[in-house]
């Protein structure tokens, strides 16, 4: 069956989407967990890139969090 290309591409939900929603603290130890099975060499090549494109978001999601933080201090 042909694939009609003058529909718009489907929507692709993001895997991460729910990081925003994350305290601190949930995403800091989502993300130490996330480092320790990266380190343990016990997952295949696709989960390990899925975990590390996970934990890239986490750390960014943490990183926001410790800006604001250092932001409200300085205030």
């Amino acid at each position: 069956m042909a694939k009609d290309k003058s529909a718009p591409p489907a929507e692709v939900e993001d895997p991460n989407a729910d990081v925003a929603d994350l305290s601190y603290e949930a995403a800091r130890d989502e993300l130490t967990s996330i480092v320790a099975t990266l380190e343990s060499g016990q997952v295949g090549l696709e989960e390990s890139m899925t975990l590390w494109a996970r934990g890239e978001v986490l750390a960014a999601h943490c990183e926001g969090w410790l800006d604001a933080a250092e932001a409200k201090l300085k205030a």
